[in-house]
């Protein structure tokens, strides 16, 4: 049998040798050898068994012996949330020294943005516009979870979200395609490296797939309906490039897309993910998606969700046991093939070779992970600075002299869980950096009362202590927002004010007269038209971490500058959701000529009056801050923009070039971005569209020459007869500080 064994592995490798001639394939041809000899192996119980994503419940004081019995037999793939590093050790003990051909399990974890050093929520580091930290911080939080024994993390998540209703806007890299595709590379790459056996890195998961993002009403679970081109245009891009940088995985969503659910949906996992992004890692199914699909109203019971997700080709399924109950009898039905099994263990194995557990399957004891390690927490503060957006500075009041009397006032001033943000399941409060401590530690001028215990806290009773150091101050510091637990997955809000009574609060701050800085802690943009005219100055600091203290404390005293931008449009309120910059003109576009307020209709107006352009009434047409925006400490200039050719064929690059000057005091950091519009197309083309950005430091009164390529490659979009390609025609372009912004020229594409 042995000897079989060998032949049967040597065969398959000079095969795969002769159809991989490229060197770089070597490896992987030695891996698809050793997974095939493994395969003719295996029984049906253990191939099934591999498809089996596991955990246990926190409750559990030790081992069940029906988990132990499960891995001995085989019949179990991979863990999540195992944090017991006894039981991490002894289960995969097991199932190497046990099971009958000694597979070893993957240890899987949500690892969001961060393990124990704890960065900016996602959509807080989108706001970086920086790939180099995105990459960096992902690479610590694999780091110090290795040393737990985690392999897996299910992130990143790269939904488009257009409607920040949706809790798990936090998690998502914005609105924007291009932004998202080039943070989605830098996540897999941070947490991947370059080498996936490298024993300090873990397998990412590219989620949801797909379109999650969509969800009707920013509702979380919700239905989405999305025509095929805008599907392809704006919500694949990311996977494709997390798919191209190498995800090991991708986890199927929960949402229904068109009426068929994600993890039952064969277009989409057959021909799409394997297809056309030529996807070899595996997909898992998300918590319970492969039996939801019965409440969705697409599956009968578990047998039929279990075949409708098998026919799909989901490889793997998270906590539900559908495969477990129904695969074989499936199989024996002839209703799911022995071969559709056999690929969904060739996927999952594949990746567990790549992750070298079966060279290496056992945690390393002596990997520490420098938990909270002083260079973690430097790009910790790192993160947490360059994630700050400065929404409004009145007269320049930021940043503030490390002489000024302030008063610290705010339910999130010292919240120090809260700060930390939503998926933090192994983050330390303990740990955690907040500006009030920041300013402890500075002893510098200033006065502490929360005026509120908390975000939703109703009761005025804190108020007076408030109100009195706020007249003893120079500026009030106000940090509010929203509690960890308002965003992430099943948070949803219809309502995106300030929760609870801090908008009562800071009116009545306001009538000290004494100026307000305010500072939003929050996991989605807060609508604040309220109280707009009562702050001097507004930082959206999202949720920021472990060291966002110390990284408020250096912005808002000057020691850095706000360097974010805006990673999604914020809305003036709730009820324009969802918005996005680049939307369609539509046949009747508002602008600032044709709007009428519903404060300037007069009296039994006739009803053709108004111009009946796509607008609301009562807030306008635009956000109350564009996608891209945020100010800085230094005020810069746009000049002298200019192209290398007036037209471009389909073989040549455009060479945009501009210059940008820091007209302020200050030396500052910009993020020029480059839009572009392709005016006529074979379908409808958005108003705008990001195809570039720069990250420019300039000295004050520096001017620098910002140069962009751009190619026909760049101008591709899916028609309505799902055929990618650029189009001849006119294109309009933009270069400036945001997607409002910019100087405007033009260009041609022919043939």
């Amino acid at each position: 049998m042995k000897k079989r064994f060998f032949l049967l592995l040597l065969l398959v490798t000079i095969i795969s040798c002769k159809e991989n001639k490229n060197s770089s394939f070597v490896k992987d041809s030695t891996n698809e050898a050793k997974i095939e000899a493994l395969l003719s192996k295996m029984s049906l119980e253990e191939k099934i068994g591999q498809t089996n994503l596991r955990g246990m419940h926190s409750t559990e004081s030790e081992l069940p012996e029906k988990l132990i019995t499960s891995v001995k037999k085989g019949n179990v793939g991979a863990f999540l949330n195992i944090m017991n590093l006894d039981y991490v050790d002894e289960l995969q003990r097991i199932a190497v020294e046990e099971s009958p051909n000694g597979i070893p399990l993957i240890f899987g974890r949500d690892v969001i943005h961060g393990f124990k050093t704890i960065f900016p929520i996602p959509l807080g580091l989108a706001a970086t516009w920086d790939a180099q930290i995105v990459e960096k911080t992902s690479e610590i939080a694999a780091f110090e979870a290795t040393s737990s024994g985690i392999r897996w993390t299910f992130a990143p998540m790269l939904d488009i979200a257009r409607d920040s209703r949706w809790g798990r806007v936090a998690e998502s890299p914005g609105e924007d395609p291009y932004l998202a595709t080039v943070l989605g590379a830098a996540y897999i790459k941070g947490f991947q490296g370059d080498d996936l056996s490298n024993p300090y890195r873990m397998a990412a998961s590219a989620k949801h797939y797909i379109g999650y993002g969509a969800a009707i009403g920013g509702r979380d679970y919700n239905t989405v309906n999305l025509s095929e081109p805008l599907l392809r245009n704006i919500y694949l891009p990311p996977f494709k490039a997390a798919v191209d940088a190498g995800a090991a995985t991708v986890m199927s969503s929960f949402n229904e897309i068109n009426g068929i659910p994600a993890t039952g949906n064969e277009f989409l996992l057959k021909d799409v993910l394997r297809g056309e992004l030529q996807f070899d890692g595996f997909v898992v199914s998300d918590w319970d998606s492969v039996t939801e699909m019965i409440a969705h109203g697409f599956a009968s019971n578990e047998k039929h969700a279990a075949e409708l997700a098998a026919k799909a080709g989901l490889d793997m399924e998270m906590n539900s046991e559908a495969y477990e109950n129904h695969l074989k009898e499936l199989i024996k039905e002839k209703k799911v093939s022995i071969e559709e099994l056999n690929e969904f263990v060739r996927n999952i194995l594949r990746i567990k070779f790549r992750l070298g557990l079966f060279e290496n399957p056992y945690r390393n004891k002596e990997h520490t992970g420098n938990l909270y390690a002083e260079s973690h927490l430097k790009e910790a503060k790192k993160a947490a600075i360059e994630s700050m957006v400065l929404l409004k500075n009145k007269n320049s009041i930021l940043p503030i002299s490390e002489k000024t009397n302030v008063a610290i006032i705010g339910p999130l001033a010292n919240a120090p869980h809260e700060q930390l943000g939503t998926w933090t399941f192994d983050g330390e409060k303990e740990h955690t950096n907040t500006p009030l401590a920041a300013y402890k530690k500075a002893n510098t001028n200033y006065m502490f009362a929360k005026g509120l215990e908390y975000s939703r806290d109703t009761s005025n009773k804190g108020f007076q202590e408030a109100i009195n150091i706020a007249k003893k101050s120079d500026v009030i510091l106000f940090f509010g927002g929203e509690e960890a637990i308002l965003s992430g997955e099943a948070h949803s809000r219809a309502n995106m004010n300030l929760p609870g009574a801090q908008e009562e609060l800071i009116n009545e701050l306001a009538k000290t007269g004494k100026p307000i800085v305010l500072v939003i802690m929050a996991g989605r943009p807060i609508t604040f038209t309220n109280i707009i005219d009562k702050t001097a100055a507004v930082l959206m600091a999202w949720h920021p971490g472990t060291m966002g203290g110390e990284a408020l404390y250096e912005v808002i005293n000057g020691i850095k500058s706000p360097q974010g931008r805006l990673p999604v449009s914020w809305p003036k309120t709730a009820g324009q959701l969802p918005f996005f910059y680049n939307h369609k003109n539509t046949g009747r576009p508002a602008d600032s000529t044709n709007y009428i307020s519903m404060d300037k209709i007069p009296v039994a107006a006739w009803q053709s009056s108004l111009g009946n352009k796509s607008h609301y009434l009562d807030v306008g047409f635009t956000p109350h801050f564009p996608f891209g925006y945020g100010l800085s400490y230094t005020t810069f200039k746009y000049s002298d923009i200019s192209l290398s050719k007036e037209t471009i064929n389909f073989n040549e690059d455009l060479e945009v070039k501009v210059s940008i000057t820091n007209t302020g005091k200050k030396d500052g950091k910009e993020i020029a971005q480059l839009y572009i519009q392709d005016v006529v197309g074979s379908i409808t083309r958005p108003v705008k569209e990001l195809k570039r950005f720069e990250h420019v430091f300039l000295k004050s009164g520096e001017t620098k020459e910002v140069t962009f390529i751009i190619s026909a490659k760049d101008l591709e979009f899916v028609n309505h007869k799902l055929i990618k390609a650029a189009e001849e025609g006119s294109f309009n372009l933009w270069v400036g500080p945001n997607a409002s912004q910019g100087l405007k020229t033009s260009f041609s594409l022919k043939k």
